[in-house]
């Protein structure tokens, strides 16, 4: 388990610095034009990069165990964040996602997504086979999903609620959940977020466009249109790094969301294959790490955080190759950015925690055994 958490840390370290490397090539032109910088965004990136490492090694160190006690506490407060979000945040391109707390900018959605993860956890290792029962187990932990999630769809950020949503129901159902539970809320949910979604202007304007076709090159996906000339210019080996034409103020704000689509042009098919799976590889270290977890809170925690980290992926990607519209999700710990940045920083240090500290049972329970 120890080998496995360390392998971890390695792994996430060395895609913050692949993120790091591939900010600066995809924004220097940008930044120059704006700023007359060309190194102000990396410059701003690599101060996040070093916050989220702080926060990934220092909650390695925190024991997970104290998040029982405080885990409704921390979601009551993450509640309390989105509600304050809606009511006092700008609204930035018709969305209210950000609030400035102290000067920090911050988007409390990827704040909460972790609480609550690690309160369900809690939720459902305190009910045991009560998870079962729907009226008597299964139905408490809908509330405090539903709550989330509306609240985060008013913002509105429908794709951050579907992937809560989905997360939420796999570690239900880890959990012991019923699976005709499980499937009968997905529809239903599934059912009232397509309504929500065409209701909504904000998210009805994405879907038309991206329905309407990027041939025609029309505002609202002009950026879908350039990510694909992008990803088709870099062929199977990519123009080299630092050699993207498409950074060049054709694909808008390159080294956010679309950043993908900048390593497609540069590393080229096969660079962006790598990443993909590996994506995968650190999904597959936290799914052994979760399976060696003997305790069910922290088992769930490590399953929900890495079902967290390659859903993000998945459709950010997703996005960027024209799969599914335009989401506004980030590529996990490559993408510009703060707040996702430092708080899967802090969900991947919780999971190393639970890494070393089974380790740390585990021995303990063989010297009793010998002992005894």
């Amino acid at each position: 388990m120890r080998k496995l958490g360390i392998t971890l840390f390695f792994m996430i370290l060395i895609l913050m610095l692949f993120g790091s490397i591939m900010v600066l090539t995809a924004s220097s032109t940008y930044a120059q034009t704006k700023f007359n910088n060309s190194y102000f965004y990396f410059y701003s990136h690599i101060q996040k990069v070093l916050i989220a490492f702080v926060a990934l090694v220092l909650f390695s160190a925190i024991d997970y165990e104290y998040y029982k006690y405080y885990s409704k506490l921390m979601l009551f407060g993450g509640v309390v964040l989105l509600i304050a979000t809606l009511i006092f945040a700008p609204s930035v391109k018709g969305a209210e996602r950000w609030i400035n707390i102290g000067g920090l900018r911050l988007q409390p959605t990827e704040i909460v997504k972790i609480v609550l993860f690690i309160h369900l956890a809690n939720m459902v290792d305190k009910k045991g086979d009560l998870i079962t029962d729907f009226k008597n187990g299964y139905v408490y932990t809908l509330v405090w999903i539903l709550l989330v999630a509306a609240l985060i769809v008013l913002q509105p950020n429908l794709s951050n609620a579907t992937i809560i949503i989905f997360v939420s129901l796999i570690v239900l159902y880890n959990a012991g959940a019923r699976l005709k539970h499980v499937l009968s809320t997905l529809l239903t949910l599934g059912i009232l977020g397509f309504s929500i979604m065409l209701i909504m202007p904000h998210s009805r304007a994405r879907i038309l466009a991206y329905i309407t076709g990027i041939s025609e090159k029309k505002a609202g996906n002009i950026q879908l249109y350039q990510a694909l000339v992008d990803i088709g210019s870099g062929g199977i080996t990519g123009l080299g790094l630092g050699n993207s034409r498409q950074n060049n103020l054709f694909l808008p704000e390159p080294f956010g969301d679309f950043i993908f689509a900048i390593i497609g042009e540069e590393l080229g098919f096969i660079g962006g294959v790598i990443l993909v799976l590996y994506y995968f590889a650190i999904f597959f270290v936290m799914i052994l790490i979760a399976k060696k977890t003997e305790d069910k809170f922290g088992r769930l925690i490590v399953l929900s955080f890495a079902f967290l980290l390659i859903m993000s992926a998945y459709v950010n990607i997703s996005v960027a190759i024209g799969i599914v519209p335009t989401t506004g999700i980030p590529l996990p710990f490559v993408s510009y950015g703060g707040t996702s940045m430092i708080f899967l920083s802090i969900a991947i240090g919780i999971v190393i925690n639970i890494a070393f500290s089974n380790e740390r049972k585990f021995s303990q329970k063989i010297l009793v055994n010998l002992e005894n």
